[in-house]
């Protein structure tokens, strides 16, 4: 069988279905396919951080700038997806004072509205917080239900007309005359695919799926452990206020803590070690925090990868790397046109954060916009996903589009395999 359309996004993360959905609300013929259910990479496997800046407010201005203002339209757009808990980040006794008031003056400059807050106020308003915290600074921070907000964005995206293809694995590139000819797709598709352009959004996959194309796109991606701890009641996300380091987060879900993350380079992101010294590790490290952690058994354990565009990283050095294998303070993201490769209809995206996925699939949209010459504008940012103020019509979208994942497993209820419609 074969199917044609204008455009193939392949990759179901946040940032492919973003950008599925940003064509297709332009006009543009959109198909996507996803190898497994969609969330199913990183997306579903991150710590679920809705950025507010904070954590790059003194050494990336400009990220710093885009997270507070992802912050603000997903606040707007995506209801249910998320959780306004609200954040903190505190400064032990053993920090360095001199970095928190390096990032307080980085919030205030850039926008990011910031209360600092002595140790024990700090302990009235989380009860949860050690006694060795001196000061802390309160930030609009969050949670991110990584499966109801990709299952959201591809419901809005077939709304509009995309089609989007689950368990559907790209198993060939046929390049001619400078051009993507054929994508070939197996499992439950099984068809060849023609399209006017194709966009590469495998996030730490990149690299592989590039090369079907007979393209570069060298990757250097990380893992990262986080661990489920059954605790209720924490209201704000914590945050270590320190240079990035191994378990200097903990996210709060409705009956569980998420303590992240750590970070080792990988080989390879479908084979790496799921080792036991990183469990451990959030915890000896998140403890200092919140020494309610001391003795909680484990609740459940995920990795994720990180999709790190390799030539970035090896042009950061030491400067602001910070600890653990390749730890850069914070990371943009790369839209690679194959053009400049000899594949004219060919482009990659990589890198970025989940909490800027919109503005990632907005640039990466403009992009093939101006290829195509459609002439068209973005509207995602004011536009709200559909089902947002339903909880059970988002976790059956999640279902239908098999992206419960393991990042908000303990939220999103468990329905089964049903279809957008039910």
């Amino acid at each position: 069988m074969t199917h044609h359309t204008t455009v193939l996004v392949i990759g179901g993360g946040g940032t492919g279905v973003g950008t599925a959905r940003d064509l297709t609300m332009r006009g543009v013929d959109v198909t996507l396919v996803e190898r497994d259910g969609l969330a199913g990479g990183t997306t579903g496997r991150s710590h679920g951080l809705l950025h507010s800046g904070a954590r790059y407010a003194e050494s990336d201005p400009e990220g710093a700038a885009e997270c507070i203002e992802e912050n603000q339209i997903l606040r707007e757009i995506s209801g249910e997806c998320i959780g306004d808990s609200g954040g903190i980040f505190v400064q032990l006794a053993e920090d360095d004072p001199e970095y928190f008031d390096a990032k307080l003056a980085g919030c205030e400059e850039h926008g990011i509205p910031a209360e600092v807050i002595d140790g024990d106020e700090a302990r009235e308003r989380v009860p949860e917080l050690s006694e060795d915290v001196v000061r802390a600074m309160v930030v609009p921070d969050g949670v991110i239900y990584p499966s109801r907000l990709v299952a959201a964005n591809a419901a809005s995206a077939e709304d509009h007309g995309a089609e989007i293809f689950t368990h559907a694995p790209v198993e060939g590139i046929t390049v001619s005359d400078g051009a993507i000819a054929a994508v070939e797709v197996g499992g439950q598709l099984n068809a060849t695919i023609e399209a006017d352009y194709v966009v590469n959004a495998t996030g730490a996959w990149a690299g592989e799926c590039a090369a079907m194309a007979g393209v570069d796109v060298e990757m250097k991606p990380t893992k990262g452990v986080m661990v489920g701890v059954d605790y209720e009641g924490l209201e704000p996300v914590i945050n270590r206020c320190r240079v990035p380091d191994d378990g200097d987060i903990i996210i709060p879900h409705a009956s569980q803590v998420v303590l992240g993350t750590t970070s080792v380079g990988v080989d390879d992101p479908d084979e790496y070690e799921e080792e036991q010294w990183e469990i451990e590790k959030m915890f000896e490290e998140c403890e200092k925090m919140m020494p309610a952690l001391e003795g909680r058994e484990v609740a459940r354990t995920y990795w994720g990868v990180r999709p790190l565009y390799a030539p970035d990283e090896s042009g950061r050095g030491s400067k602001d790397s910070g600890k653990g294998d390749e730890r850069g303070i914070s990371r943009g993201f790369f839209l690679l046109d194959h053009a400049d490769d000899g594949v004219e209809n060919f482009a990659s995206v990589v890198g970025g954060k989940l909490t800027t996925y919109r503005m990632m699939a907005e640039a990466v949209a403009d992009h093939v916009d101006e290829v195509l010459g459609v002439g068209g504008k973005s509207t995602t940012e004011t536009e709200p996903l559909p089902g947002i103020d339903d909880p059970e019509r988002l976790d059956t979208l999640v279902a239908a589009y098999s992206a419960r994942q393991p990042a908000d497993i303990d939220v999103v209820a468990d329905r089964g395999e049903q279809t957008a419609d039910d």
